[in-house]
């Protein structure tokens, strides 16, 4: 682990104002990352705040290691296990907020060794949490050439999918694809056209490293168990950094905010209706970054920041 990675939390001030931190509030950082955002929740916890901390990625749990506070806690796992750390910790329904920075961090893009960068060579890993699952490498090696492409499409919105799937599958029967940059120049050759203005194998990685990690099913699954950690008026954080993550935060904070349609003649008592009836969100705001942190930070250029709270009366 490179020690001398630095990071950057994007729209850090904004994210902490929308939590509303409450001096002796309690809190869920699910994403920990290199711990910009957790550390700056510590400072404004009073003596009786508690922060709890998980990151997927067992050098951001030994970063959190570090931080020598009796206010906070933190443990390796997966954020789609946060209902489950939540009922260990017995703070269900006593949290008062829940943060998500989604997407990689500095901790893993930087590291060629695990994998993620489609600028530096090292081994084709991508998986977040090392200890489980396939590696990329092994994944493009054993999937047939649909599922390639359908992945590339689903997850990357990648327009040259089968040309890249074919000439991922055509390579791997000669030589399986082992390291970054083998992978880069296969995308190279097979993309006609080229955007000057973006990494040709900027989609493509995207869309694996979501697919392996499972990346759209952890943000769906954790979000709907947040509504059960939350009290009252605690509320949901959440940083997205491409449309299909910010599709389904926008589609969960919609759902949870509208009133359900019941048709009409439909077998169903009148306090059954009223109970479909409730909105257990209230939905805050959405924020984009600024030219100015764009301009300090470019990697916050896609990011957008949603916030929503739960209703006093659920």
């Amino acid at each position: 682990m490179n020690q001398n990675i630095k990071h950057i939390p994007v729209m850090k001030k904004e994210l902490i104002e929308s939590l509303k931190i409450e001096e002796n509030g309690i809190y869920i950082d699910s994403t920990f990352g290199m711990g910009g955002h957790s550390l700056e929740i510590l400072k404004k916890l009073g003596e009786k705040g508690k922060l709890y901390a998980i990151d997927k990625d067992f050098n951001s749990v030994l970063i959190g290691k570090k931080i020598q506070d009796k206010r906070f806690y933190i443990t390796h796992n997966n954020f789609s296990k946060i209902l489950n750390y939540a009922r260990s910790e017995k703070i269900i329904k006593k949290v008062d907020g829940i943060l998500f920075d989604l997407g990689i961090s500095s901790l893993q893009i930087e590291d060629y060794k695990r994998g993620f960068s489609f600028k530096r060579n090292g081994p084709l890993d991508m998986r977040m949490n090392q200890t489980c699952g396939i590696t990329a490498s092994d994944w493009i090696f054993q999937a047939n050439t649909e599922k390639i492409i359908f992945v590339l499409k689903n997850f990357g919105e990648e327009r040259f999918a089968k040309k890249i799937a074919y000439a991922i599958k055509d390579y791997n029967r000669k030589k399986k694809i082992t390291e970054t940059l083998e992978l880069v120049n296969i995308i190279n050759k097979a993309i006609p056209k080229k955007n000057i203005f973006k990494h040709p194998a900027r989609r493509t990685f995207q869309a694996i490293r979501i697919y392996i990690n499972q990346e759209l099913e952890e943000i769906k699954n954790a979000l709907e168990d947040s509504l059960k950690i939350l009290k009252p008026g605690g509320r949901i954080t959440v940083i997205s950094f491409h449309s299909l993550e910010d599709r389904i935060i926008k589609k969960f904070m919609i759902k949870h905010s509208s009133k359900a349609s019941v048709p009409y003649g439909m077998p169903i008592t009148e306090k059954e209706i009223d109970k479909l009836k409730i909105c257990k969100l209230k939905i805050i705001h959405r924020i984009l970054p600024t030219c100015e942190e764009i301009q300090k930070n470019p990697k916050s250029r896609s990011s957008i920041l949603r916030t929503a709270e739960l209703k006093k009366h659920e």
